[in-house]
């Protein structure tokens, strides 16, 4: 007759070793996802930065020519700043209040490493304020 032993071990250390392992590849995803993540971050706020940038320099050249003051054209701007995005191939929305032109870009970026329908969403936000150099 067997008799079983309560204090045998074998095959213990293949279960330590597999659990082990499991959580050694989920940390590896955080981190590799997690670094897309702060990529798409980065991008984000650039985009949103040139954008930004590019409708603050919309000048409306008829006030200009009426006062002899520079002054943005909320028009152009809000234009210009969506003519960035879309050349970059990216969305986002743009708001110009006065000489203020802020544009927010959301970016998806799908998951590389964690399993599942997974994604990475990013959104920031840029203002540029329109001003002639000697003004504040």
């Amino acid at each position: 007759m067997n008799r079983l032993d309560l204090s045998d071990e074998r095959g213990s250390v293949s279960v330590l070793v597999a659990v082990l392992a499991i959580a050694f590849l989920m940390v590896a995803g955080l981190a590799l996802d997690g670094g897309r993540k702060l990529g798409a971050l980065s991008e984000a706020r650039d985009l949103a930065d040139n954008a930004a940038r590019a409708g603050a320099q919309a000048v409306d050249t008829d006030a200009y020519q009426l006062t002899g003051a520079p002054a943005l054209d909320p028009a152009d701007a809000e234009q210009a700043a969506l003519a960035y995005l879309s050349a970059t191939g990216h969305t986002g929305t743009v708001a110009v209040d006065g000489s203020t032109v802020t544009v927010t870009v959301s970016l998806s970026v799908p998951t590389r490493f964690l399993p599942g329908p997974f994604t990475v969403h990013a959104t920031e936000s840029a203002t540029a304020v329109f001003s002639v150099e000697g003004t504040p």
